[in-house]
């Protein structure tokens, strides 16, 4: 069940996490990585519990179904860019990660105006790409915030699956958009 009212306990939690978000920018760029890191957990936390909120009380809302994405879009990207300030991580992976992101946002604008297709889901490889980001995010904190080697090493592998992932996943929404593009125009959609 999906309601129509906005001001409901799980999208209170995403507006929690947005305003965490920038705190968590400030203390990464700063070099402050183990309690930028304690303050990603707790956003985290607030993720899975809205979710769960949600879920269990029927407080599924039109307005959390498109707010709660884009607050993890921004968190997620914000802490790419506080540890790429902070020197933890070279700025192109921040490019590469933001123009991933920018190419499946123009993606998704051009199936919305020209196909009648409106399951915006995110792929496998969508999804492997976040769940790689959200990995090599915590390594790389763990690395700075303990100086520890094996982190260096996981943090090091872990972004390398950033970047192939980002490609792949770039691509993959590219194939799927000239897919639906093509059916909606057979169909007969207007160009525009």
């Amino acid at each position: 069940m999906c309601s129509d009212m906005w001001l409901t306990i799980p999208n209170l939690l995403t507006l929690v996490r947005i305003i965490m978000t920038p705190l968590i920018l400030i203390e990464l760029s700063r070099g402050q990585y183990m309690m930028g890191g304690w303050m990603f957990g707790a956003a985290a936390f607030t993720d899975i519990l809205d979710g769960l909120l949600a879920r269990r009380f029927g407080a599924q809302s039109k307005i959390g179904q498109y707010f709660d994405p884009i607050a993890d879009k921004i968190l997620l990207t914000s802490i790419y860019v506080g540890l790429a300030l902070g020197g933890a991580v070279h700025l192109w992976i921040v490019l590469l990660i933001f123009a991933r992101d920018l190419w499946i946002l123009l993606l998704a604008g051009v199936a919305l105006r020209f196909t009648e297709f409106r399951n915006l889901q995110p792929s496998l490889w969508g999804k492997a790409s976040t769940f790689f980001q959200i990995m090599a995010a915590v390594s790389v904190m763990a690395w700075r915030a303990y100086g520890n080697d094996w982190f260096l090493k996981i943090s090091t592998v872990l972004i390398g699956g950033v970047v192939i992932l980002a490609a792949v996943s770039g691509i993959d929404y590219s194939l799927r958009g000239v897919f639906y593009l093509r059916q909606g125009v057979q169909r007969g959609a207007p160009p525009g």
